[in-house]
């Protein structure tokens, strides 16, 4: 009887095949899909303080499909009612500023104090895919840990100035929800982010000692509207450089015209690491406030971005039907081509589509 050889080759078993897909990128999207709530069940959750379902609502806001918009619309009037009792802080400033880590310490301060922090961390969308890095809850680990603290990252999917376009909409559900400090720091990449002016009553720009010109490019522009200017990371060896960045700062400042508050804008130093000016720039917003309210400057403001978004959501219905006119875009690649080809003018194109 032969003996049977053992074959050189064997096979070993494969590793189990991963998923592909992000789980907690998709959980995202099928939280709309299998979610049946009616509008009075989601207003009732936000007015009841329900972070699952505040969550969601902002979910179908952002949502562009057509079939969310109506229902996003009715939560967002029914809220209305119960909003308008936060302030509104705009915080930006040049990548690696220390923005996130600034929140962090600014919002755990002010929860000591007993408020309830929603931020809302604008996300940088890529121009080509239009994914989002989406990176700010991981930053703020103490922060999103806290009960009364929400913090919500969200695509800035193109909108002028880093500042998402559902934004203002999103402020409206956090108000309703009790959160009475919000939030909203912006990409900070030198785009016109004025735009944050629009829906904030505070606007705070942090800025680096030391840096040059042409690290904050987006200084003279956002400068001119900033209510508060802060030298952050004034701590070790950097106090030194950052007491002269104030009184620069300082000096500058007064070149420009006066401010409509009646306040004039400062420069202070804090450190986000240490906690160093902190406390005093809690009591420089309170003093703000304080005073704007006195003086209607911060109702005013608050009327004139009514007006603002009204105009602005105007324009951008007007795009959005422009572009889902059937006409339109069937026509839309003809004239592109011709444009290309150099047959017609784009602006000679772009009437005839409008017309």
């Amino acid at each position: 009887m032969t003996k049977k050889h053992k074959s050189a080759l064997s096979v070993k078993k494969g590793v189990k095949e991963v998923n592909s897909l992000n789980e907690k990128s998709v959980s995202k999207f099928k939280q709309i899909k299998k979610n049946t709530k009616s509008v009075e069940e989601y207003v009732n959750g936000i007015k009841n303080g329900e972070i699952t379902v505040l969550s969601q609502a902002i979910t179908l806001i952002e949502s562009s499909k057509k079939e969310y918009f109506e229902k996003a619309q009715e939560i967002i009037s029914e809220c209305l009612p119960f909003s308008g009792n936060s302030v509104r802080i705009g915080i930006t400033g040049v990548p690696g500023v220390g923005k996130s880590t600034f929140i962090e310490t600014f919002g755990m301060h002010l929860l000591d104090k007993g408020k309830k922090i929603a931020v809302l961390a604008i996300d940088p969308s890529s121009e080509r895919s239009g994914g989002s890095i989406l990176g700010d809850k991981t930053r703020m680990e103490k922060l999103s840990a806290e009960k009364n603290a929400f913090i919500r990252p969200s695509p800035s999917a193109g909108s002028l100035g880093g500042v998402a376009r559902k934004t203002a909409e999103t402020i409206i559900l956090c108000e309703a929800a009790g959160f009475d400090t919000i939030f909203i720091e912006t990409v900070g990449v030198g785009q016109s982010e004025t735009v944050v002016n629009s829906m904030v009553d505070f606007f705070m720009l942090l800025m680096l000692a030391g840096a040059g010109d042409e690290l904050q490019g987006i200084k003279r522009g956002i400068t001119e509207i900033a209510d508060l200017i802060v030298i952050n990371k004034a701590d070790s060896d950097n106090i030194k450089n950052a007491t002269r960045a104030q009184a620069e700062y300082q000096n500058a400042l007064h070149l420009f015209p006066p401010s409509e508050s009646g306040r004039n804008p400062k420069v202070v130093t804090a450190s986000a690491e240490n906690g160093s000016g902190i406390s005093e720039i809690a009591d420089l917003l309170e003093d703000y406030f304080l005073f704007t309210k006195k003086n209607n400057y911060f109702y005013e403001r608050r009327s004139k971005q009514a007006k603002f978004r009204m105009y602005e959501t105007i324009n951008e219905e007007l795009k959005n039907r422009f572009y889902s006119d059937k006409k339109i875009s069937n026509k839309l690649k003809e004239f592109e081509q011709d444009v290309l080809a150099g047959k017609i003018s784009p602006y000679a194109a772009a009437q005839i589509l409008l017309n």
